[in-house]
């Protein structure tokens, strides 16, 4: 996609990876003439500047977002509510806002009860990106290449505002998706919230073992790879479990009767239900893998 201005000044919410991602890609794209970020840590901010992400900054929110087109709410979740209400009662007129969050739920309730409604020109969007890393340090210009973004627009939705919001995830070389919230919230409680939730419980159930010495000190490549998202920001996806609380709780019942079925096999010595779950659950995984490689060759200029 040939770029162009589309932006004249993009405000960031909460200067880290993700918000720190699009703006580094916006700017070098020129996709925008002016990133303005806000924060409550200066350090962040001036470091922002000083790399080149962002071009001003103010710890005043009601400065920040004077003269914004769009405002990227890039916070952690649980702020991220706070966030609307904020910018209700300080009144941002027609300015398009949008965020980040991998929970859209809370977002809309919060907009319903900070604006009396979802503001027609709020398009809530989830950029299925990321590292363990969250900090503005590290920013990557191509962070989202090649990646999905999904949008939660409804029937009120500005077109005007979500072809905005569309054409400038495109632009910085991710492929756009729409869900309504219900679905989204659902899906990734599975996706994505659920393997979270297992990766930490299975270290803290190993750290509490008496032999945990011996079970990190010979533990094989199966397990660091499944634990490596064990690695992430501890108090953003706590924030996330309880945000999608409802959705996370209904993936972990599922999931918890599919171990205990699998128990029951292992412990009634059932080979050949071990053997059925074992090999669906491995075709299953290579069809996802296959299906990977094709999108991602697909994309691929």
């Amino acid at each position: 996609m040939s770029t162009k201005q589309l932006i004249n000044r993009m405000v960031i919410l909460g200067l880290g990876l993700i918000g720190g991602s699009l703006a580094k890609a916006a700017k070098e794209r020129g996709l925008v003439a002016e990133v303005v970020a806000w924060g409550h840590r200066e350090a962040s901010l001036k470091l922002g500047v000083e790399l080149g992400i962002i071009d001003r900054y103010s710890l005043e929110l009601s400065e920040a977002v004077a003269g914004a087109d769009i405002i990227v709410i890039a916070t952690p979740t649980q702020i991220s509510e706070k966030m609307i209400h904020q910018l209700a009662d300080i009144g941002v007129g027609d300015c398009i806002i949008t965020d980040v969050a991998s929970v859209k739920g809370n977002l809309v309730a919060a907009a319903e009860a900070a604006f009396g409604r979802v503001p027609a020109r709020m398009v809530l969007a989830h950029p299925i990106a990321g590292s363990e890393k969250s900090s503005v340090t590290a920013a990557k210009a191509d962070l989202y290449e090649n990646h999905r973004v999904i949008l939660t627009p409804n029937e009120q939705t500005d077109p005007a505002a979500l072809s905005l919001v569309t054409t400038l995830w495109q632009a910085v070389g991710a492929e756009v998706v729409s869900m309504a919230v219900d679905e989204h919230d659902h899906v990734l409680a599975a996706t994505s919230h659920l393997p979270h939730v297992l990766a930490y419980s299975l270290v803290d159930a190993l750290v509490t073992m008496e032999d945990r010495r011996e079970v990190f000190r010979f533990a094989a490549g199966g397990l660091r790879d499944f634990t490596r998202i064990a690695s992430s920001s501890p108090q953003m996806w706590q924030e996330i479990v309880m945000a999608n609380r409802e959705a996370v709780l209904e993936s972990i019942e599922g999931f918890l009767s599919h171990l205990n079925t699998l128990k029951d096999h292992i412990a009634e010595g059932d080979d050949q239900q071990i053997m059925e779950i074992f090999t669906r659950a491995k075709a299953a995984r290579d069809d996802f893998t296959e299906m990977l490689a094709s999108t991602n060759a697909t994309r691929k200029p």
